[in-house]
Parts: C-alpha cells; sequence; structure tokens
C-alpha cells in the first residue's frame, strides 16, 4: 500500500530504528515509546487491521508473538516481565493500519491498561 507508513519502513523508503528483520516481519522501535522497551513488530505483508486476518494469516501471528519473545529475552525482560498488545481501530488506539504488535518491557505496566 503506498500510503501505509509502515509500508514505506519496511521497503527501506524511510528509515526506521530496526532492530529484528526476517523474511515475514520487520521489528523496529516505537517512534514515541511509552516503556524503556517499545518495539513494534510488523509483517512486511500489509494487513489493515485484525480484522482482516484470514486463516492462512495464522502463522504469521504465531511468528509475531514468538519475535516478541525474543526480542524481550535478547533485552532482558523475558523473566521481569513485558506486555505484547494488538490494537484493534481508532477506538482501540490503533493509529497506523497496518497491524502491529506492540512490545513494552522495563517499566511496571498497570492493569487494567488504557
Amino acid at each position: 500500500m503506498t500510503d501505509c507508513l509502515f509500508c514505506k519502513i519496511v521497503a527501506g523508503q524511510i528509515p526506521g530504528s530496526i532492530v529484528y528483520e526476517d523474511q515475514e516481519l520487520v521489528a523496529f522501535k516505537d517512534i514515541d515509546p511509552q516503556a524503556p522497551l517499545h518495539v513494534l513488530i510488523v509483517p512486511r505483508q500489509h494487513i489493515e487491521t485484525l480484522n482482516d486476518l484470514r486463516v492462512v494469516d495464522d502463522a504469521l501471528v504465531g511468528s509475531m508473538v514468538r519475535c516478541a519473545a525474543a526480542l524481550a529475552k535478547k533485552n532482558g525482560y523475558s523473566n521481569r516481565g513485558y506486555r505484547t498488545v494488538f490494537n484493534c481501530n481508532r477506538e482501540a488506539g490503533q493509529t497506523v493500519f497496518h497491524i502491529h504488535l506492540h512490545l513494552l518491557a522495563g517499566r511496571g505496566l498497570n492493569w487494567p491498561p488504557g
């Protein structure tokens, strides 16, 4: 998608602080971090919202979650604790319409969120 900020980061058209990438995912630091570690894990494939996922995307979502766990471990937070969050649509806080998993760690995260 030509207007999508995350597609442009994935394609290297605009810079992003990339911390991980493979054939299906790119992970980069959030530009407005809400925790000492705040990374966005995005698929290279453009999918607007969680509502647009198909059965064939199940493995992709699993890869996103496993990537978050690996990044938390790499950064020393796997035992301390971390949070993963998908937001779906505006009222839930989605501002870029390309699915992405937030990984947050490094501070106390209250419950309930929001």
